[in-house]
Formats: structure tokens, C-alpha cells, sequence
């Protein structure tokens, strides 16, 4: 696990756009990346857009796939994650639309039971993630696999902890009433298989879970932690989210100590 510390959460979504893009350019334009939602990777995602109007990055030819969705939003509604993604990742990155999936959270009965498995063989059917994009909640979750969540779950639908539903609750008016409660997400195995993993966070708020995920037990009551299991995973954090992490300056000597073409600020 590469842990990289950025003064402000501007220059994780910097760091984070050079790692994601690094990945890209590697792979070439078929990559297929796995993409988040919430408030972490937002300024990741425009740094990317830069890039692409730049023209230093094409991603006219790239596939995606969304970690999770809501069970029961209509996928017009502005904050289901099929429009979410739409407007902050499939326009601004010039992506196909039919190339970019997501969970299907309209589905019902046997339909929504088979959506998780449908969804894992979409991914295997494009040729697996070459890099996953995460943020982490301040119960330690990624994508929605909440605490107790196995570490080798799959795609599935589960339900949302009172705590993800109020730390959503913003984007829903502050009325956790409007919040789902259930959801449909990729598991902790899932994004074990992505070859590549990049996770970014801001704020005192992840603070706890930063420290939980990288310095703590690899454990079910901290979902994230399962990153230390990967062989390619970069966490960016800004120093706020970074602030309890006991070996903070082993990380940025250990980044500092890289050669210049191993550095993503350079």
C-alpha cells in the first residue's frame, strides 16, 4: 500500500488524477476503470477532464463501472448514481454512455436477487477493472460494503447503516427520510480484482477510518482495510485526513525518496 500525503484536498485530486491517468496511458485506450461517487473524487475527476481536453488523455474508447447505486431511485433522479455519474464522469471524460455501467437499482424480485451476479459478469466480460477509484466513509466503508461486510463478498444487494444514510442525508435535502435504504454494490472481492486501486479522502472527518484502513487490522469491522491485501493500491489523503495516522512522516519520506519518474508531482 502507497499512502501519499497532499498539503489540501486540491492537490489529492492532482496526485490522484496523475496515478489514474498513469494507469491509462499504460494500459491503453480500452482501459476500464472503476469509478466512485460522493464527494472524494470530484476535484480527481476534473483534473482528469483537464486532461482529456488537453488532449494527453483519451478515454473515447474506455469502459466504466460504477461501485454501487440505490435500490428503488428512478435513474433520472439527481442523485442516483447512474445521473451522478453521468453528469460528473461520463460527459466530462468524453466516455461512451453504452460503455459505462452501473448497477441496476430498478430492478425488482428475482430481478434485483440476479442483478448483483449480472453485474459480475459484465465486469468479467470486459476484461476485469485496470483501476478502481474509492473514496472511504467515516465508518470505514468502500463502495457500500458497510462494516461486517466480508472481505471477499461480490456484487450484492445490501443495506445502508444509519450512519451512511445520515452522512448522505446532504445530498438529499438533509432528510434522511429521502435516503434509500438499500442498496445494490460491488463487494470487497470485486475490488480486490481490479489490478489497480486508487483511494482518495479529504478532512478531519476520515481521519479515524484513514488510520483504521491503513495502520489498523485487516478487519470486517473496518471494510477498507481489505486495501492492504492489494498489491497496487495508492491512498491520497490531504493532511487533515492524514492527521491520525501514526507513521505519517515514514509515508512522505518513503514518497519523497522516490525517483522522479516514480513521482506523480513531478
Amino acid at each position: 500500500m502507497e499512502v501519499i500525503i497532499c498539503p489540501d484536498a486540491e492537490r489529492v485530486g492532482e496526485i490522484a488524477a496523475a496515478k489514474v491517468a498513469q494507469i491509462a496511458n499504460r494500459v491503453g485506450p480500452r482501459v476500464v476503470l472503476g469509478v466512485a461517487t460522493g464527494s472524494s473524487p470530484l476535484a480527481l475527476y476534473a483534473r482528469l477532464a483537464d486532461r482529456v481536453r488537453a488532449g494527453t488523455l483519451d478515454l473515447s474508447e474506455a469502459s466504466a463501472f460504477a461501485l454501487d447505486e440505490y435500490v428503488g431511485l428512478p435513474v433520472t433522479h439527481p442523485e442516483s448514481y447512474h445521473d451522478t455519474i453521468r453528469r460528473t464522469v461520463t460527459e466530462p471524460l468524453g466516455l461512451e454512455p453504452s460503455r459505462v455501467h452501473v448497477p441496476n437499482g430498478q430492478a425488482t424480485g428475482v430481478d434485483l436477487e440476479l442483478a448483483g451476479p449480472r453485474y459480475e459478469e459484465a465486469i468479467k466480460a470486459a476484461g476485469g477493472v485496470d483501476v478502481q477509484i474509492l473514496g472511504i466513509g467515516g465508518n470505514g466503508h468502500v463502495g457500500f460494503n458497510e462494516p461486517t461486510s466480508s472481505l471477499s463478498s461480490r456484487t450484492r444487494l445490501k443495506t445502508l447503516a444509519a450512519q451512511t444514510r445520515q452522512d448522505n442525508a446532504r445530498f438529499f435535502n438533509d432528510n434522511i427520510d429521502e435516503v434509500p435504504t438499500q442498496c445494490l454494490t460491488q463487494g470487497l472481492g470485486t475490488i480486490l480484482d481490479a489490478r489497480n486501486a486508487v483511494l482518495v479522502a479529504n478532512g478531519e472527518g476520515k481521519a479515524a477510518a484513514i488510520a483504521a484502513m491503513v495502520e489498523g487490522p485487516v478487519t470486517s469491522m473496518c471494510p477498507a482495510s481489505v486495501l492492504q491485501l492489494h498489491p497496487h493500491a495508492t491512498i491520497v489523503v490531504d493532511e487533515a485526513a492524514a492527521s491520525r495516522l501514526t507513521m505519517s512522516d515514514y509515508f512522505k519520506l518513503a514518497y519523497a525518496s522516490l525517483p522522479p519518474w516514480q513521482r506523480l508531482d513531478v
